[in-house]
């Protein structure tokens, strides 16, 4: 199973379209929010499985503010990250993610990469396709490979400039 984690397009879609590409054939896509209006078109475009969250750019959006479900047989669960100070500490959204039983929390918000295994939980953050804020500023996004012995692969990715 490959799945491509992206956050943060604003509703500007060349960068998304250009990781659409680079992924190939994906069997679950996953947008942490802030997608401003962008959903149509994901809709449209995007031929499988999708989870999309709501951010805090996204004012008046029907999207789900939260999300959990089923990786293979890892629990995720999904979010922006804003209702959870994730610009200031990533405590506060690990420990929500123990509460809700998770092996993975996926979140956005500070437009900028990050990965980390800590107590049991994966934490990522796929940055933003659109606006980054990392060193370089390119945008990013995620891949997962999940191979079929349940084995999970993680790939931050760089679109080039």
């Amino acid at each position: 199973m490959r799945v491509l984690i992206v956050s943060d397009t604003h509703g500007k879609h060349y960068n998304l379209d250009r990781a659409l590409e680079d992924a190939g054939k994906i069997d679950m896509f996953i947008h942490l929010g802030d997608v401003e209006g962008g959903e149509d078109y994901i809709e449209a475009v995007v031929e499988c499985e999708k989870h999309i969250v709501a951010g805090n750019n996204d004012f008046f959006s029907q999207l789900p503010r939260e999300d959990e479900f089923y990786i293979g047989n890892k629990k995720a669960f999904i979010t922006h990250g804003h209702n959870y100070s994730v610009s200031m500490t990533k405590e506060q959204i690990l420990e929500e993610g123990k509460v809700r039983g998770a092996d993975i929390v996926m979140f956005g918000h500070t437009h900028q990469p990050y990965f980390e295994q800590k107590d049991g939980i994966t934490l990522l953050n796929p940055g933003s396709l659109s606006y980054p804020r990392q060193i370089g500023r390119k945008g990013s996004y995620m891949l997962l490979d999940v191979k079929p012995d349940g084995k999970m692969n993680f790939e931050e990715r760089y679109l080039d400039i």
